[in-house]
């Protein structure tokens, strides 16, 4: 067969296409729902770090996780908990800011070790093929960095604003102003997503592939 594999080809970057364009969309959504919302959202992020420290100790207290990584992500979250202060804006510089950052890496590693070397065990002590080995399901495993690793960040990064001059040089602290004297909140996704596709439409001019005075 030669037609039919470039056909699965095909259609797999056609499905990675919209499926990064359906994400892309919604959180341009989301953030533009915080945008509208600032104090309930506010509310809301800091009552599910509150939520995620103690389910974390619920799980190293009846399920015996590690001592050592709950208490990296109690300390993690309340990191996190620190960048609620200036909600929903945000200076990239801020060394609490990059700390969180840095965290978030951290955290997805040795939690990410841990259940693999967990899994290693359980399969050594196997004797027999019949023997089902005790370790968290793929399922249980995917929840658990959905919620207790990535929730949060994830959350704070479609939440968090920036000025309308954040890009290319991303870092002003103070939010601008618009005609009224509001402050003139963007989220930065709204900020990247729309500085990605002036880049794109920039580049499609030089190309000759659509004039000026088409929008993009």
């Amino acid at each position: 067969m030669w037609i039919l594999p470039l056909v699965g080809y095909l259609g797999s970057v056609l499905g990675f296409s919209f499926l990064t364009l359906a994400i892309a969309s919604g959180l341009y959504y989301l953030s533009e729902l915080v945008e509208e919302h600032t104090v309930v959202a506010k509310r809301l992020l800091t009552r599910l770090i509150y939520f995620i420290i103690g389910l974390e100790l619920v799980l190293w207290l009846v399920d015996g996780l590690p001592l050592l990584l709950t208490l990296l992500g109690v300390v993690s979250h309340a990191i996190y908990l620190g960048n609620m202060r200036r909600f929903p804006f945000v200076r990239l510089q801020d060394p609490l800011f990059l700390v969180s950052c840095v965290l978030v890496l951290v955290n997805h590693y040795f939690w990410f070790r841990h259940f693999s070397e967990m899994q290693q065990r359980s399969y050594s002590r196997m004797t027999s093929m019949y023997d089902q080995p005790d370790v968290p399901t793929f399922t249980e495993i995917a929840s658990f960095f959905g919620i207790c690793v990535w929730l949060v960040p994830f959350a704070l990064f479609v939440s968090l604003s920036a000025s309308d001059n954040v890009l290319p040089t991303i870092g002003s602290e103070q939010p601008s102003h618009d005609g009224s004297g509001k402050n003139k909140r963007q989220g930065m996704v709204k900020v990247i997503v729309d500085y990605v596709l002036s880049g794109i439409g920039q580049i499609t001019r030089l190309a000759g592939w659509k004039k000026p005075d088409e929008r993009f």
